[in-house]
């Protein structure tokens, strides 16, 4: 298995990246083929580092993440972080360790 970690940096206006992380970006991700799960979560205030939010892909392998985000929807969904995550965004390519 595979992850892409996508880190988002605090943004200016909480309410408004939410709102359209929730009612347009999510929608996005989950039209992206090969896509085998989506979790996300705002990281807990004594822990931010910076962060606000993060999010989960995961994949069967690095592959089909890369395959998934050279798609249309990936691509549709890599050009929406301009609408809402402004103070901007880290992913992390993470093949999972102990899995053959």
């Amino acid at each position: 298995m595979h992850d892409l970690f996508v880190l988002y940096n605090q943004p200016q206006d909480r309410e408004s990246f939410d709102r359209h992380y929730t009612s347009t970006h999510i929608p996005l991700v989950r039209q992206l083929p090969l896509l085998q799960d989506f979790t996300w979560g705002k990281v807990s205030a004594e822990e931010t580092d910076g962060y606000y939010q993060v999010a989960r892909l995961t994949y069967v392998s690095r592959q089909d993440a890369d395959a998934s985000m050279a798609s249309e929807a990936g691509e549709a969904s890599v050009a929406d972080l301009v609408n809402f995550a402004q103070a901007g965004a880290t992913v992390l390519n993470v093949p999972r360790a102990g899995q053959q």
